[in-house]
């Protein structure tokens, strides 16, 4: 495919945050971005935000910390370019990247009972998912690697077009990066994994932006309860704003665990339980206060590798409980995200209240020391600022 001179073809240096040492500050640099290969879609990035997944990979160190690397996963941007075979997008097209793949073609994408890809599945790979390579290199030739498919810590990047989401224009780019991973997907176990049914009792575990994305798509389902548990007193104001109705400071509970305060609350249990920090004893919890006969335990939160989760076998048999994982909320991202973005527009989803601080891409450490701080929400970065 002939390609058309531009900053991001690898013909003039373009600037990325690359993590360089794990833990580190990202370093500003120029880099080059080869044009896409066949099913690949050039983008360039307008805005970017930063999830706790992006600080979690951060601090890794080997085998996991793979460097030099440039993370982020949640933007908004505009085709720049396309490989061979690319008709799903254009030049000039706003489009969302995530990092799960909707590939329309495999069985579980064909099937509305799941919205995991087979013929993608998810992995931390840092290399592109059809050829295997990478799109980045520094300006002495070394390769850095990408991250989650997505990399939007760049000012140009590349990604599958199984990854990729054609939005409307119109949608302010600082809110339609939210939907690429951490509103998404609380909204979306709220709605499409655990089917809040209205006039339920929702418990929370962390209050988190997902924790409060989940009680923002709790509230949309029309829950009348919403307790949100969380050992920080401090974010229990803001918890409200998401429609959160009770508060429940797990640190201050003297001699009774967080399942018997929920129980004796509910009597009973909670119909939905949300586990948004990524402990193993926390679900534990949350499966303890799910109402026995219908209750569900959703777990969005991610433990460390290995980790492993032990429950009461007669806990399961006997009680009739459910407990599953909620990847991406369970969204199919290239039908699904257009009904949030629907809902936005309609003023019922609420992504502005996400969005705590806005910054410009030179700033980037910033915003970690934001979100490490527990300072932030979302801070949204752009790149023109």
């Amino acid at each position: 495919m002939e390609e058309k001179p531009s900053a991001a073809t690898g013909l003039q240096p373009i600037r990325s945050a690359v993590c360089r040492k794990p833990g580190e500050p990202l370093v500003i640099e120029e880099i080059s971005v080869a044009p896409p290969m066949a099913r690949e879609v050039r983008i360039r990035i307008i805005c970017t935000s930063l999830c706790h997944t992006d600080i979690s990979v951060w601090k890794l160190k080997d085998p996991l910390g793979i460097v030099p690397r440039i993370l982020g996963h949640e933007a908004f941007g505009v085709v720049e370019g396309v490989g061979e075979d690319v008709n799903e997008v254009k030049e000039g097209d706003t489009v969302i990247p995530t990092f799960m793949a909707d590939c329309g073609d495999c069985e579980d994408c064909l099937s509305n009972n799941s919205n995991l890809c087979s013929k993608f599945p998810f992995s931390m790979s840092s290399v592109m998912p059809r050829h295997g390579t990478s799109r980045f290199t520094d300006l002495n030739g070394e390769v850095i690697h990408h991250f989650l498919y997505v990399s939007s810590f760049s000012e140009y990047t590349v990604v599958d077009v199984a990854y990729v989401i054609k939005v409307d224009p119109a949608i302010p780019p600082n809110r339609a990066c939210l939907l690429s991973c951490g509103v998404a997907t609380g909204v979306g176990a709220a709605w499409k994994t655990a089917n809040v049914k209205k006039g339920s009792t929702v418990a929370i575990f962390g209050l988190g932006s997902i924790g409060l994305a989940v009680a923002e798509g709790a509230r949309l389902c029309g829950a009348s309860r919403i307790i949100g548990i969380d050992i920080n007193p401090d974010k229990f104001e803001v918890a409200k704003k998401f429609g959160v109705t009770e508060l429940l400071n797990s640190g201050r509970l003297e001699d009774k665990s967080v399942s018997q305060v929920i129980n004796e609350m509910t009597g009973g249990g909670a119909d939905y339980c949300f586990e948004c920090v990524g402990m193993a004893s926390l679900v534990q919890e949350a499966f303890a206060c799910c109402r026995q006969g219908w209750g569900k335990t959703i777990v969005l939160g991610v433990e460390k590798p290995g980790a492993i989760l032990s429950l009461n076998f007669f806990d399961i048999l006997l009680r009739g409980k459910t407990i599953m994982g909620s990847l991406y909320g369970g969204l199919k991202p290239k039908s699904d995200i257009h009904t949030l973005i629907k809902w936005y527009t309609e003023k019922k989803l609420e992504l502005d209240k996400f969005v705590t601080h806005e910054i410009g891409f030179g700033d980037i450490n910033e915003a970690f020391d934001l979100l490490i701080e527990g300072k932030c929400l979302r801070c949204v970065i752009w790149m023109n600022k």
